[in-house]
């Protein structure tokens, strides 16, 4: 595997992301606050719209990855993104209605799969086309609001998208897949570390959903061309540690019969915060533990099942020290 290319791309993204954050920091000061309200996990009130920065680098990162193919596919994608971010940017400054937002992402989810090639069958061709592709655009807009909703403390979402970038990254490198994609993974963990820089606790901005929304749009991409690549095993490993967290807390949630959009505080990770765990702290042993799940998503292209069980073992190992981080004062 050729690493010079993905590298200098994540440097570069990188090196972008980091000034145009710092650039946006200055804009976003006396206009955009996430004020701090019963469910917040922070104390004071912080610029949010990092996103405004981020989302730009990565659309111009992988346009350049994509420059001199052919396919109306990539435009319709980086575009969507653009347009998510758009509406985001407007529910960060005016608090749009769930409807409004899920609309948009239905509509953004139905216009890319009518251009997603049909060769491309997330299931493989276990199921028929019409179910593949409902499947596939039902994960995908799952996958965007999980995304969402997980951003709740400094640091966690760069430490995600990271981590399900450079882990794309490999797996594809590694043979799961066309190189281009090893390229987009790099550009998306290296803008992702640019932000980090200034979201690291305590942060000095947040993501907003401008940000965290399409982020969520195009790692979702990412994580199903994994799956149309063969590496089903993979796809499910590197999101793991999100999908268990985001998943228990939604069941405990429905069997209490509560909104699942309301916002809240219920997460492990939160959890372990309101405990008097530092942010730094929670968002660190995330990222320790997808460093793990990153080696066994390699596993799995060998052996699907030992990665599997793998990651299960260091996914609940993370849950259980979250859940049972002892309280401080």
């Amino acid at each position: 595997m050729d690493l010079i290319v993905p590298a200098a791309f994540f440097v570069l993204s990188a090196i972008a992301a980091l000034i145009g954050t710092g650039g946006a920091l200055r804009y976003l000061r006396s206009r955009v606050l996430d004020i701090p309200n019963d469910r917040s996990s922070h104390a004071v009130p912080t610029p949010k719209g990092a996103g405004l920065a981020v989302i730009p680098v990565v659309l111009v990162a992988w346009a350049a990855a994509n420059y001199g193919l052919s396919g109306p596919f990539m435009p319709w994608l980086l575009g969507s993104a653009l347009a998510l971010g758009l509406v985001s940017w407007i529910d960060d400054r005016r608090d749009l209605s769930q409807l409004v937002r899920l609309a948009a992402q239905v509509l953004v989810v139905g216009i890319l799969l009518y251009f997603w090639p049909d060769e491309r069958l997330v299931l493989q061709g276990l199921a028929p086309f019409w179910l593949d592709r409902l499947f596939t655009g039902l994960a995908w807009i799952w996958f965007i609001n999980l995304f969402n909703f997980m951003d709740g403390i400094d640091g966690i979402s760069g430490v995600e998208t990271i981590a399900l970038g450079l882990g794309a990254s490999l797996v594809f490198g590694f043979g799961g897949g066309a190189p281009i994609f090893g390229l987009f993974g790099a550009a998306i963990a290296g803008a992702a570390l640019g932000f980090l820089w200034w979201n690291w606790q305590p942060a000095k901005v947040f993501l907003g959903d401008v940000g965290s929304v399409p982020l969520g749009l195009l790692l979702g991409w990412l994580l199903l061309e994994l799956a149309v690549a063969g590496q089903w095993a993979a796809a499910i490993i590197l999101p793991l540690y999100y999908l268990a967290d985001s998943g228990l807390t939604l069941a405990r949630r429905a069997l209490r019969g509560e909104n699942f959009f309301r916002a809240h505080r219920e997460h492990y990770y939160q959890k372990a915060v309101l405990n008097g765990q530092s942010h730094a702290a929670v968002s660190a042993l995330i990222g320790a533990t997808n460093v793990g799940l990153i080696s066994m998503a390699l596993v799995s292209m060998i052996n699907p099942a030992a990665g599997i069980v793998g990651a299960a073992f260091m996914t609940f190992i993370a849950l259980l020290a979250l859940k049972r981080a002892p309280k401080k004062p």
